[in-house]
């Protein structure tokens, strides 16, 4: 087909109108399948624990794996989108996810299960959710923030279906046909995904091709090595490959944006230490609330109420920081709903009766949805837009290590203490010193940027930080000394 008519075809299909919207369902379906997932797993806990005789440790290396690869495979679905475009990419996350799944029915120890409805089922969420996402970018252009902020209530319709579906499942079958169950549920990303058919993007839109473009002088090089023109052809073939290599890691993992934004660098450092103690209530709230006698399936229910409430509060909290009042200071109500997080662990410590669960259920509920909302709105604002894919790239690697490492932690702790109440401890360790160490940080930092402002408009324009000190007494225009200058600042 000739470009010009692709494009007349790719312009006739409207936008933020019509089957944008159909897409806009989709990806709400989509989210809520993928990110609302693992909020479940918490459920299966102890039934893990007891089919495979493994400790804490052991068993909470299945959720820490799967919201790892779920979070660090975006560089990768970011290539593959390059090159095959979103709705190839959603569709082939939604067959790994329930290959993941119905292959994990079948496991026999803890390892296979970290293979199948670990790093496969992890995987094919991160391509559809990511991929789903990005396409929202071709379809929307003047709604894009209203329809980002919409497909986001996925993620909590997920939080509160996900567990109670879990549990009735769970008790009718057994956790084997219950994920043999999940895997057909998951293969609906690929309905999702033949919803998002092609569209030729608006200009400014965040997809301007889905087929990778040659780079400027690429060609010419490599025809150049391919006829032997170089006398050191194996030399320059390296060294393309280095610079090949370099150029991708410089596009999907800035590296050096981390060495020179300190915004960027605290901001990323912080998160990625807040992640070490955020996943923890959602894996290990379950098993504690039965640890200490509450029903199985109200213990479920405290997750779905986490859920519930974020369907409301999330909305509320990106209008909020909408606000021009917090135009660059949403890293001080990121780090106040962190230290919200962190404190409200402190509920748990002190009674695990149902009701007061209930309450630290509600309260933890409002302060991630200030952290869920804010997250990617912040480093927005530390990173120019231009780099911003760079930057995710590195910023979502680095969370999803600490992801990876924080619960298994913790259930070392808990095994060989045998007090479950570690995993609020380590939680609220976690999240009050990030939260300190970004607000306290990024304080430090603006007044210092303030400093430097005052100095460079000291420096451009002297004059109106000038006086001049002179002698009282009378002297003749000749005898008269240069006036002595001093330069202060505002």
């Amino acid at each position: 087909m000739p470009q010009g008519e692709a494009a007349g075809r790719g312009a006739a299909q409207p936008q933020d109108q019509g089957w944008a919207w159909m897409v806009l369902l989709a990806a709400v379906v989509l989210q809520g399948l993928t990110l609302g997932f693992p909020s479940c797993i918490g459920v299966f806990f102890k039934d893990l624990q007891h089919e495979f005789q493994a400790s804490n440790s052991q068993t909470s290396w299945f959720p820490s794996i799967i919201v790892a690869v779920l979070h660090g495979g975006g560089p990768l679905c970011s290539i593959l989108v390059k090159w095959f475009g979103c709705r190839f990419v959603v569709m082939l996350g939604g067959l790994l996810s329930g290959l993941g799944m119905v292959s994990s029915s079948f496991c026999r120890s803890i390892s296979q299960l970290y293979l199948t409805a670990g790093l496969i089922t992890g995987l094919g969420s991160c391509f559809s959710f990511q991929a789903g996402v990005t396409v929202l970018g071709c379809y929307f252009v003047r709604w894009q923030t209203l329809a980002n902020a919409v497909a986001s209530t996925g993620v909590s319709l997920g939080f509160t279906l996900w567990p109670l579906l879990s549990q009735y499942l769970l008790d009718k079958m057994g956790w084997r046909n219950t994920f043999l169950i999940f895997g057909g549920i998951l293969l609906n990303c690929c309905v999702c995904g033949a919803i998002m058919r092609p569209i030729q993007p608006a200009s400014g839109s965040l997809l301007e091709s889905a087929k990778p473009k040659e780079e400027p002088g690429s060609g010419t090089e490599e025809a150049q090595l391919s006829n032997g023109a170089s006398p050191h052809h194996s030399t320059l073939q390296k060294h393309t490959r280095r610079t090949k290599c370099f150029q991708m890691l410089q596009k999907y993992l800035a590296f050096d944006i981390f060495c020179q934004n300190k915004g960027y660098q605290i901001y990323t450092i912080g998160v990625a230490w807040t992640m070490m103690g955020f996943a923890l209530p959602h894996v290990y709230l379950v098993p504690y609330a039965i640890h200490n006698g509450v029903e199985e399936g109200k213990a479920a229910l405290l997750i779905s109420i986490i859920g519930l409430i974020n369907i409301f509060i999330r909305p509320f909290t990106g209008l909020l920081s909408g606000h021009r009042v917090f135009t660059g200071r949403r890293i001080y109500l990121y780090s106040l709903a962190a230290l919200l997080c962190g404190l409200s662990n402190f509920i748990c410590i002190i009674s695990a009766e149902f009701s007061v669960l209930i309450l630290y259920c509600v309260i933890l509920s409002i302060a991630m949805s200030g952290v869920g909302a804010l997250t990617f709105q912040v480093l927005m604002d530390v990173v120019e837009m231009d780099r911003f894919s760079s930057a995710l790239g590195l910023f979502t690697i680095l969370e999803s290590i600490t992801l990876l490492i924080g619960p298994p932690l913790t259930g070392f702790l808990v095994d060989i203490t045998s007090d479950f109440h570690y995993v609020f401890y380590n939680s609220s360790f976690f999240l009050i010193s990030a939260a300190l160490f970004m607000g306290l940080s990024f304080c430090a930092l603006e007044k210092k940027n303030k400093l430097k402002e005052a100095s460079k408009a000291c420096l451009d324009n002297p004059s109106r930080y000038q006086y001049s000190e002179t002698s009282t007494e009378p002297k003749t225009e000749s005898q008269y000394p240069p006036a002595v200058q001093y330069i202060t600042s505002i």
